[in-house]
């Protein structure tokens, strides 16, 4: 054992410029993003500013129990988890049927154009699209509402009526998102063998078999990689895009864990609080990231680790 821990750093020291190569991102990584760790011991806390962390008031899993026994704490879980969930199963399966079906167009300048404009989207910011938006789906004004009037429907008011909310922020991000996931899948797609393409036509496989029995299960990593690091933020949510679109009538379905961790702790100062909503939130999704890439690690042997 002792020789071979003397051989593992005598190969390191032989290699000592790979080390300089990683340093770099590894103190990143430890001070912008480690070492601030330390300030999440506000949760068990009564912070006073004043005070700093070390000096504030112990007062245990106190802001955790009344999180848990606040009216508004189920609201928040069936908000957050109802835009996580729709988003997950209307946004994850388009891409890959998007990369599917431009696999097998051989128009290289219809397949470009399609990419282009189904990409373009994502480099629109956030407040910019949450502006277009607003502005589309205006009841008076807006171009959706002026082409549902085409086939005789009035005016809806999608940005104050609770119930539109969830599929306008999941469209939204459909529309946003789809093509530039679909740039990955394009990619694991590019790697299949073409011989198995020609092997499985010598035998009289159609297209949609072709499709089926190659390039499904050569995406099938890809996939399983994707919906993990997925699951892994099912209770982030963007909160950006929701702040933004966020009103007070329709507050009932847009407030989130996120948007109510800002308003509690920004705006109306009760950090520790805010705080302990917070690591709930982020154990919440690292639970469900290790869960689930364990089920994934003993089902498909495919996992982040």
């Amino acid at each position: 054992m002792k020789q071979n821990r003397q051989s593992q750093w005598k190969k390191a020291l032989q290699t000592w410029q790979l080390y300089i190569f990683i340093l770099p991102a590894f103190l990143y990584f430890l001070i912008f993003h480690y070492f601030p760790m330390y300030g999440v011991l506000i949760a068990f806390k009564n912070y006073v500013p004043t005070m700093g962390v070390w000096g504030s008031e112990w007062v245990g899993f106190q802001h955790f129990t009344d999180f848990f026994d606040s009216y508004y704490f189920w609201d928040l879980i069936r908000n957050t988890l109802g835009i996580s969930l729709y988003s997950l199963a209307l946004g994850f399966p388009l891409p890959i049927l998007l990369a599917l079906s431009l696999n097998e167009v051989k128009d290289s300048i219809f397949k470009r154009t399609v990419q282009t404009v189904t990409y373009a989207p994502h480099f629109i910011s956030v407040v910019v699209m949450s502006g277009m938006i607003i502005a589309f789906l205006s009841p008076s004004t807006g171009m959706v509402n002026h082409f549902l009037g085409l086939f005789g429907i009035g005016p809806i008011s999608f940005m104050t009526e609770p119930g539109w909310f969830k599929t306008v922020f999941v469209m939204s991000d459909v529309w946003q998102n789809t093509g530039w996931g679909t740039i990955i899948y394009l990619a694991a797609l590019a790697g299949v063998d073409p011989q198995r393409h020609e092997a499985a036509i010598v035998d009289g496989a159609t297209r949609l078999q072709r499709i089926w029995y190659i390039n499904i299960p050569a995406l099938i990593p890809t996939m399983i990689i994707l919906l993990i690091l997925n699951t892994g933020n099912l209770l982030a949510v963007g909160f950006e895009k929701i702040l933004l679109l966020q009103n007070s009538l329709n507050m009932e379905s847009s407030d989130v864990i996120a948007t109510f961790v800002y308003r509690v702790g920004l705006l109306d100062a009760q950090y520790s609080f805010s705080a302990a909503v917070g690591l709930f939130n982020a154990l919440i999704n690292a639970a469900l990231l290790i869960a689930v890439n364990q089920i994934s690690k003993k089902v498909s042997e495919t996992s982040l680790w």
